[in-house]
């Protein structure tokens, strides 16, 4: 576990020395203000639904900016090699990535929270669905990164690992969104669909529900990536 949150610590640090950090955390809140000011009707309830809503389609682009350098980077560089022979295990490396890149989303997601807080001094929103609105947010973030780390893995480039990420992403966020309203899907199909779509998942959050269901999608999916991720490099391993 120490080495873990050693390698967590590194990957934010490290995060915070490249120029591309900055340059998402200016879109993003750029993006967000945007979102926040467009999405709003004049008497209409005080809700941030709609933005975190369009946030989790913004989300496809920004984390494998952030994701496409985790192990690309190492691995183009040679310090991978190092870490081969150092006492750390494929799983700690990992898993310390992608937990140095949740650090950096969460700092990514401050201006949401303060969002939250000019909403709510500006306002009388409901409180229930905008927490369990930035906790599905950190959910969809955390399974794009875990995407993310595993397509870093397989390529020591970085363009091509942000954008197998994205093409990846997009199967559960964009695909199976259209996927869904196709003339030829059946009803047995399209609730399978609806429970594989991100943007469905991510929905009952938007509505203030918690349900176990929606932990075991996100849970099952980041540690399914993750998996991958350390299968990958234990490949390396024996090239």
């Amino acid at each position: 576990m120490k080495r873990t949150l050693a390698i967590a610590q590194r990957e934010w640090v490290g995060l915070f020395c490249s120029p591309i950090a900055y340059v998402v955390i200016g879109l993003f809140v750029v993006g967000t203000a945007i979102l926040f000011v467009t999405r709003f009707d004049i008497g209409a309830p005080a809700t941030l639904r709609p933005m975190l809503s369009d946030t989790v389609w913004f989300l496809v682009f920004i984390v494998p900016a952030i994701s496409m350098r985790a192990l690309s980077e190492e691995l183009r560089s040679g310090t991978y090699e190092r870490l081969m022979t150092a006492p750390v295990s494929d799983t700690a490396v990992a898993v310390g990535k992608w937990l140095g890149g949740m650090g950096f989303i969460a700092v990514l997601l401050l201006p949401v929270v303060l969002m939250m807080g000019v909403l709510e001094s500006a306002a009388d929103p409901e409180l229930g669905p905008m927490v369990t609105g930035l906790l599905g947010l950190v959910l969809v973030a955390g399974l794009y990164l875990a995407i993310g780390v595993f397509s870093s893995a397989a390529t020591s480039n970085q363009v091509i690992a942000l954008l197998l990420t994205v093409a990846i992403i997009s199967v559960p966020t964009f695909a199976l969104f259209f996927v869904r309203d196709a003339p030829f899907v059946t009803s047995g199909v399209r609730k399978a669909v609806d429970y594989a779509s991100v943007d469905r998942q991510f929905a009952d959050f938007a509505k203030g529900l918690i349900d176990v269901r929606n932990f075991v999608y996100f849970g099952s999916l980041i540690a399914l990536f993750l998996f991958l991720a350390v299968k990958v490099l234990e490949a390396r391993r024996w090239k």
